[in-house]
């Protein structure tokens, strides 16, 4: 019986591949595109402005970076290790990097539609909309993560 688990563990489905491989993609995306914009100096510091509401917009902007790094990161990394082996963490952490998608998203259109579309959402909108799939397909799919 083991051996047979083991095997069905084994395999995993197209659409589970996909995620996994799009979580791998958003996590380089992410190091990337964060550190373009800390390295290019694209956005100054926030400390470095004198007008209100340019020092709010790079706050705003470092406030995001600096919860990608800490939270959404480990998150990608987590979700397309643990998707690719079937484990249930990969799936918890899946969940959670989609929820951070539509929630930063919502955030930062909602910002764009007072100011000017970002880059920021050009670049993380198609990761946002696939969210709003994968969280029910992922639910659909739990028990090939053990999950009951």
């Amino acid at each position: 019986m083991a051996l047979l688990q083991t095997e069905l563990k084994s395999h995993r489905c197209r659409g589970l591949s996909f995620l996994s491989i799009l979580n791998a993609a958003a996590l380089v995306i992410t190091i990337l595109f964060w550190g373009l914009v800390f390295f290019s100096k694209a956005v100054l510091w926030p400390g470095h402005s004198t007008e209100l509401p340019e020092r709010a917009n790079a706050a705003v902007t470092y406030g995001f970076m600096i919860g990608d790094v800490l939270y959404a990161v480990p998150l990608l990394l987590l979700a397309c290790l643990g998707i690719w082996r079937l484990k249930s963490w990969g799936w918890m952490a899946a969940q959670m990097a989609n929820v951070l998608w539509i929630y930063s998203l919502t955030v930062i259109l909602f910002r764009d539609a007072y100011t000017t579309i970002s880059p920021g959402s050009l670049v993380f909108l198609p990761f946002a909309l696939i969210a709003f799939w994968a969280i029910p397909y992922l639910w659909i799919r739990r028990k090939d993560f053990g999950i009951e």
